[in-house]
């Protein structure tokens, strides 16, 4: 029993390593594949059906025209010998052989055979007549089949003399093989030609479903009616019906973070009003009438409220992320000549270098926020500042280079998680909400691409930011 469990885990781990190299050989897409499902059995078919046609047909009417041909010879044979005497130079012989049986025929004084030849790879022919005369006649022969491709040369030993026939092939052998070749041949390709056809009607609704979801991934505007097969049509519907219910959830988050916004700035604003009003009654406007302590405490008020301002803005900011907006077509190359300016306003020294096409389509507001972050993180910890830009037709890539300390390899994806601090010497979003890389990560995914961090020709970090365009 233990051998047995072992010789079938032997087999099936063999069948698994099969399975996978066959795996990797076949094509990876649908459309390849379903044309492999329709060919393979069609080649297969025709190729049954040619090998019964040659076992079966040609062998069944080469051995009949082998076995006339035969009788000819044979035919041949007795004339030779019954009127042989009255026909000494066999001028008779030869000229029935000619006009009556179309065969060469020619008597040759008595001697040795030719040696015998090597059988051919395909030998239906050579078997065929070779049989036949070893069943008809019973004498010593020799054959040639293929010394000429046209012609079959077969010499007979009668005892005194030595009878040399040559016969066309077509006499012995069906010659109609190219007709079968050209209709097999010509009927499968009208098949393929209407499978290729076919599979591509198929597969169009297929890549348009795709196309469609990708789309609506990356925020852009979805023209999209479902069409081919039921069960395309099914999962179009599905799609469509799933699209609604993520914009209506969308419309519903929007709403109630808009609503939620404008009450917390109405209280913010009241605690603005409120401590401006404080103020005057406790005289900060005149610095020589008011106490110390309550001067610092006003202030401390007026810096936490401005720092609640500057979470709440990012809490909704990353609840929000960039729903609403559409993508369209933004001139990427002026968007961060944009950002260098502001980053030379803050007194950084900035240089900006892009190359490709200026123009990609991308959700201008959200993409600019998402490069703004990462300007800001390395803003905040460099000196130096360089902004790269690419694109090609499939990504645009930016990078956002900075002289700073960096970060470290094992902590650069955990600083994406929302609301995460480096204790080192660089904090990506010190004195703030630890957001800002988690929003431009959301915004790069919503997308379709990613945000990756890398070590930075100036010596610090490089953020990188990759969408497909």
């Amino acid at each position: 029993m233990k051998r047995m469990r072992r010789i079938w885990a032997v087999l099936l781990k063999l069948w698994r390593g099969v399975g996978r190299g066959v795996a990797s050989v076949m094509p990876k897409g649908l459309y390849a594949r379903s044309l492999l499902i329709v060919i393979v059995p069609m080649v297969i078919l025709q190729s049954a059906i040619a090998l019964v046609f040659m076992e079966r047909h040609w062998q069944l009417v080469t051995f009949r025209l082998s076995n006339a041909v035969t009788q000819d010879i044979a035919a041949l044979i007795d004339m030779h010998r019954d009127f042989g005497a009255d026909d000494p130079d066999n001028r008779k012989l030869e000229r029935i052989a000619q006009d009556r049986l179309s065969l060469d025929a020619e008597i040759l004084p008595p001697g040795p055979l030719p040696p015998a030849l090597p059988k051919p790879f395909f030998s239906l022919v050579d078997r065929a007549m070779s049989t036949e005369i070893a069943r008809q006649i019973r004498l010593p022969f020799w054959i040639d089949t293929v010394g000429r491709s046209n012609l079959i040369e077969i010499r007979i030993d009668m005892g005194d003399a030595i009878l040399r026939v040559t016969a066309h092939r077509s006499q012995a052998y069906a010659s109609n093989t190219h007709i079968f070749i050209i209709w097999m041949v010509g009927t499968s390709l009208v098949l393929i030609t209407l499978a290729i056809l076919f599979l591509r009607n198929q597969i169009r609704p297929i890549l348009a479903l795709a196309d469609a979801a990708e789309d609506f991934g990356k925020g852009r505007e979805v023209e999209f009616r479902p069409r081919g097969a039921r069960e395309v049509r099914r999962a179009s519907y599905a799609f469509i019906e799933m699209k609604r219910r993520i914009e209506r959830a969308m419309e519903q988050r929007t709403t109630m973070l808009n609503g939620v916004s404008h009450d917390l700035r109405t209280i913010l604003t009241r605690f603005k009003l409120g401590l401006a009003l404080l103020a005057d009654e406790a005289g900060l406007r005149d610095p020589d009438g008011v106490d110390q302590e309550l001067k610092d405490l006003l202030v401390d008020l007026h810096g936490d409220v401005d720092e609640m301002q500057r979470m709440l803005e990012a809490y909704l900011a990353f609840a929000r992320g960039d729903s609403g907006e559409l993508a369209a077509p933004t001139d990427i190359q002026a968007l961060l000549e944009t950002l260098r300016l502001e980053s030379e306003r803050s007194g950084h020294e900035t240089r900006v270098r892009y190359i490709g096409e200026p123009m990609a389509t991308v959700r201008p507001d959200a993409f600019k926020r998402c490069l703004a972050n990462l300007l800001n993180n390395a803003l905040r910890h460099g000196e130096k500042i360089s902004l790269e830009g690419s694109c090609d037709n499939k990504f645009l890539l930016i990078h956002v280079d900075d002289d700073g300390p960096g970060i470290p390899v094992s902590a650069r994806e955990d600083v994406f998680r929302p609301f995460v601090r480096l204790d080192e010497a660089r904090n990506q979003d010190e004195g703030g909400t630890g957001l800002g890389l988690s929003i431009a990560r959301d915004i790069a995914r919503a997308h379709g691409g990613d945000v990756f961090l890398g070590t930075s020709p100036l010596g610090g970090l490089r953020a990188s930011v990759r969408v497909p365009v």
